[in-house]
């Protein structure tokens, strides 16, 4: 997400208290496969941590996590709920160059514009270490737009999808569809899970 005037940050920004308390419950089951395939007390960035609830389910099992949102608003409280310090970082604003063997990224990069999302997967490739694992959710679709909350999707194919991570060098990659209703606004949704783990 981009600036202060953009619909979807500003969303995110005015209802962080109650979108935070949503849901608590993690994403256990993808967290556990996650996890699996990274080395004991692994050091994990996390990207559009939300309320910090898979930060927590993370730390809670020894790994070494840093929690980020690109929303003030929400990371302030993640940090409250968290009772540690959650950067603010967006997308854009990624720098760092193999520094974790883990990120985490679950329903935040379906915000990233289509035309931005090679780049932004550019940054998170360069901030893996060789044989760190990358996982990130989206909401499938056919073309862009915004849903019922005015909030922007990137909404890919799979096939879109794929072919804008093959630009990259991964030594796996999959991905995985699901269906269901647990996004805010309690719409059916069709779900691309995406695993890959750096050549």
């Amino acid at each position: 997400m981009a600036a202060a005037d953009d619909p979807t940050r500003r969303f995110y920004a005015t209802n962080a208290v109650t979108y935070t308390d949503f849901t608590l419950k993690p994403s256990a089951l993808r967290l556990e496969r996650f996890l699996a395939l990274l080395p004991e007390h692994a050091e994990i960035l996390e990207l559009g941590c939300g309320n910090g609830r898979d930060s927590a389910f993370m730390i809670e099992r020894g790994y070494h996590v840093s929690p980020t949102d690109g929303t003030p608003e929400m990371a302030t409280e993640a940090s409250r709920r968290l009772g540690i310090r959650v950067d603010v970082l967006g997308f854009e604003d990624i720098a760092y160059d193999m520094a974790f063997d883990g990120i985490w990224a679950n329903a935040c990069l379906l915000h990233v514009p289509r035309s931005q999302l090679g780049l932004i997967l550019f940054k998170i490739h360069a901030a893996l270490r060789s044989g760190g694992v990358f996982y990130a959710s989206y909401k499938a679709g056919t073309d862009e737009g915004v849903d019922t909350l005015g909030r922007y999707y990137n909404f890919p194919s799979e096939n879109w999808l794929r072919t804008t991570y093959e630009s990259l060098a991964w030594a796996s990659f999959e991905m995985r569809q699901t269906r269901g209703g647990e996004g805010y606004d309690n719409q059916p949704t069709e779900w691309l899970h995406v695993t890959a783990v750096k050549a």
